[in-house]
């Protein structure tokens, strides 16, 4: 039996192993990401001031907390593993559930590790490139495929070792962060900080409706992961713990990156901020002197641990989906040696590699992230009637709303067209594949020949 808890006799099974402090570790480990290390500059860049992105900051860690909350009551009502999937397809039925899995499979997981894998590319090369503006993409591209496809072994070798590289991550992640957030302090008690932004905190704040919701966008992104516990339901040992671990690691996450971005403005210009692709990395050259690689360092475990954790909790969702069909069987299927999703880690590194050779940080997240809020937003939406106070989940809905219609209203994207397009598609798939069950003969043979090769016998 692997660590994580799936383990074979005659079916697939979850046991309860995660703790309390497990799941509070399991949440902050997966928020604390690449995101407050890149899109400090993103959030700056749209609302125009340092006063305005800190509030954008604190309202993000807000509206995770309503979301994790609103989540926490669906968890209630349907206790089963999958996340805003399970939700949905008990609310709603299978069509929207389908299409939820779909935009999971094929653009939110794989669009989150290859963004991810960027900026730990860009950190981990860092060092070597010392005073330059900007690295070489072929080689950013190319340690950012070396991580996707390593991290991909690991997982598929042993969930064990991939926990185990999870937790050592999280503690890095934490002390890359406390490093920022002590040396700004020093700084200032020292009376060397930049104190003078603080006298024109909100001057030149954008008020264009999309470039706000383009800033929620980019410091949104450092939130993402709060709902990764939810995606683990049949594996608490106490459900009810899972309110008082997202109430301890958001609140915890959320002032750990205002005092961190506090900190970059203390010790950097809003000028230095922008124009530097590693912000972190500037800020330990300038305060560390020759201990200055403990911040790359650091910050690309956190990131190489955020890959992980994607690629951990991306196979519950898998594992859901296929139990109602809406996925390939073979995709379910486990290594018989290994007991890992091999294929389900296969098909995820595929699209992620996929979705690296663009390069661009800024692009996939804009890409990925109008999806996913629709995917939350409609797993908020059977919270209305329910017990939970209606404001929550109406303001989550509203948010949810603004943030996808202001920035295509205000600035159109062909990114916007490729997403509305791919959504479309996900109704042809249902219809042909889910609905009249066609299944073309080669498939079959391929899937065959496949669990052959990979040594993953079919369920049951």
């Amino acid at each position: 039996q692997p660590a994580t808890g799936i383990s074979i006799k005659t079916s697939l099974s979850l046991t309860r192993e995660i703790g309390l402090w497990n799941a509070v570790s399991l949440i902050a480990g997966c928020m604390i990401g690449s995101g407050i290390f890149m899109s400090p500059q993103g959030v700056l860049v749209y609302m125009g001031s340092p006063g305005a992105s800190l509030v954008v900051w604190v309202l993000c860690g807000l509206l995770a907390m309503l979301g994790a909350l609103c989540y926490a009551e669906l968890s209630a009502l349907v206790p089963e593993s999958g996340g805003e999937y399970a939700y949905i397809l008990r609310t709603f039925g299978s069509l929207p559930a389908f299409l939820v899995i779909y935009i999971f499979t094929l653009v939110g997981r794989p669009a989150t590790i290859a963004a991810i894998s960027l900026s730990f590319a860009e950190y981990a090369l860092a060092p070597f490139y010392p005073g330059c503006p900007s690295l070489p993409q072929s080689v950013v591209k190319s340690v950012a495929a070396s991580c996707i496809l390593l991290l991909m072994l690991v997982n598929f070798w042993s969930s064990r070792l991939a926990t185990m590289l999870m937790n050592v991550c999280t503690v890095a992640k934490v002390f890359s962060l406390l490093i920022i957030v002590v040396g700004g302090a020093v700084v200032l008690v020292q009376g060397h900080g930049r104190t003078e932004f603080l006298l024109s905190a909100f001057h030149n704040t954008t008020q264009q409706a999309g470039r706000i919701g383009m800033a929620f966008y980019q410091g949104l992104w450092s939130f993402d992961g709060w709902n990764s516990i939810n995606y683990m339901m049949e594996e608490l040992k106490n459900p009810k713990n899972l309110v008082w671990a997202l109430m301890i690691a958001i609140p915890l996450v959320t002032s750990l990156y205002v005092l961190v971005n506090i900190s970059y403005l203390l010790v950097l210009s809003p000028s230095e901020i922008l124009s530097s692709d590693a912000t972190a990395v500037r800020w330990g050259n300038q305060i560390l002197g020759s201990w200055a690689w403990l911040v790359p360092l650091a910050v690309a475990l956190s990131t190489f641990g955020s890959v992980n954790g994607v690629f951990l909790g991306g196979s519950r969702v898998c594992y859901a989906a296929a139990r109602e069909g809406h996925m390939p069987r073979f995709l379910s299927m486990i290594h018989v040696h290994h007991l890992t999703p091999a294929p389900a880690l296969m098909f995820t590194t595929a699209m992620a590699l996929v979705l690296v050779i663009p390069g661009n940080f800024s692009i996939i997240v804009n890409l990925m992230r109008p999806p996913c809020i629709i995917r939350f937003s409609g797993a908020k939406c059977p919270l209305l009637p329910m017990q939970v106070p209606t404001f929550i989940p109406v303001v989550m809905l509203l948010a949810s709303l603004y943030l996808v219609l202001a920035p295509i209203i205000d600035n159109p994207q062909m990114e916007f067209l490729y997403v509305f397009l791919f959504l479309l598609s996900g109704f042809l798939v249902y219809f042909l594949f889910i609905y009249f069950q066609c299944q073309p003969k080669c498939l079959k043979m391929a899937t065959f020949h496949l669990q052959l090769l990979l040594e993953v016998p079919p369920e049951g």
